[in-house]
């Protein structure tokens, strides 16, 4: 089975919109799922701590155009964690920490320790290959070690523990087919606006 893999949305419809119409384009088969951080918290991770009560268009950015782009299943992020929070709603609740879908691990990322340069450091997952977001950074790890891809260029994987960031797209407008009956995993990326010069 294929699953477009999309995380750290951060409320942009631009962006979203693109990845979503490259998804239908190269793997209108594919089930969608996302990675969390569907939605930006306009309330600050310190600020957070100490404000309680505000209404959800206070606390998110959100426009009914975005919203109904999300027409998929996803794992909550830290930014849907903060937005309940700092209103005291239950909006994302429903929102699974962790999926598991036919060998992989999926989940945001916010719960691992990273390093000072941002390198998860999650401890062995049962199933093969972990799928995760949170950094904004697409990586590809084998046996704990970063590895090179190319986009659009399939990866096989073999009986081995893989980690996968997705990246983001939000401002990269990046995400992951991964085929779970061929064992592949696919970095893709949606084509940015080309800005035009005056």
């Amino acid at each position: 089975m294929k699953y477009a893999l999309i995380g750290d949305l951060h409320s942009c419809f631009e962006d979203t919109n693109a990845v979503l119409k490259h998804i239908n384009e190269t793997a209108e088969d594919a089930t969608i799922i996302g990675l969390g951080d569907l939605f930006e918290c306009k309330i600050g991770k310190k600020r957070a701590k100490n404000i309680s009560g505000l209404a959800f268009e206070e606390a998110a950015e959100h426009s009914e155009h975005f919203s109904n782009l999300l027409q998929f299943p996803s794992v909550r992020g830290n930014q849907e964690e903060r937005i309940m929070q700092v209103t005291g709603l239950h909006t994302f609740q429903e929102l699974p920490e962790i999926l598991n879908i036919d060998g992989a691990h999926i989940i945001h990322g916010h719960q691992f320790k990273w390093s000072l340069d941002w390198k998860p450091l999650f401890s062995e997952a049962k199933q093969s290959v972990f799928f995760f977001g949170h950094s904004h950074d697409s990586a590809f790890y084998k046996k704990g070690k970063r590895k090179s891809f190319t986009y659009g260029k399939p990866i096989q994987l073999k009986e081995k523990k893989y980690g996968v960031n997705v990246g983001a797209v939000i401002g990269s407008r990046e995400w992951c087919l991964y085929d779970s009956t061929a064992r592949t995993v696919t970095f893709m990326k949606a084509r940015q606006m080309k800005k035009h010069s005056s």
